[in-house]
């Protein structure tokens, strides 16, 4: 069922395919990534192409649940939020954002990861990211996360970051979605963590 955010003309809901791929295009970096950055390891990046990217992300949409969500307005898709479980992202293994002792924790917990956003142009500075943010938590929450990770910039140590770089999202914008700090090996790069209401008991 889609969920409604505050601003009734945009909708969110579990991705589908199509929506995907009508946003991400055929021109700018989604259409090159195809949210796959995390998802294949430095050596695989390296020998994949974009179509070899396109088809990675559509084939994770042969089995349930989604790999992200969706949001739309007036019935086009104006934005994505990648997350799926940590353990589908092996880039994320030898990442020095999560340097210490977060490592290794996927056997023992369900642990998700809010990974990617991508908002249409002419659609950013609106709310968007917030109503992606909520329903990628609900999305994680609902089919079995225990905790949700995420890796955002902090816009205030670094204050000169590209668009380019923003696509794991802004501190504040997590912060503001009830996440808290957990970890900062890399200056302006923390890792942010959101509890589910049982867990944190």
């Amino acid at each position: 069922m889609a969920h409604y955010d505050a601003d009734s003309s945009v909708e969110t809901a579990p991705a589908h395919w199509a929506a995907v791929e009508e946003l991400f295009g055929t021109k700018g970096e989604p259409s090159r990534c195809w949210c796959r950055w995390f998802a294949l390891s430095s050596k695989e990046w390296a020998s994949t192409s974009q179509e070899d990217r396109r088809e990675s992300l559509k084939s994770a949409f042969q089995g349930s649940p989604a790999p992200g969500v969706l949001a739309f307005r007036d019935g086009g898709p104006i934005g994505w939020c990648a997350v799926e479980p940590r353990v589908n992202y092996p880039r994320l293994k030898r990442s020095r954002v999560l340097k210490g002792t977060l490592q290794g924790e996927d056997n023992k917990i369900s642990l998700w990861a809010v990974t990617c956003f991508v908002v249409a142009p002419q659609q950013r500075r609106s709310g968007v990211s917030a109503s992606l943010l909520s329903a990628a938590v609900d999305h994680a929450f609902k089919n079995g996360a225990d905790v949700i990770e995420a890796y955002p910039v902090d816009t205030d140590l670094r204050t000169k970051a590209t668009a380019a770089e923003l696509f794991h999202g802004t501190l504040s914008l997590f912060l503001a979605g009830g996440f808290h700090v957990v970890s900062e090996s890399v200056p302006g790069r923390p890792v942010v963590r959101l509890l589910k209401a049982s867990t944190a008991d």
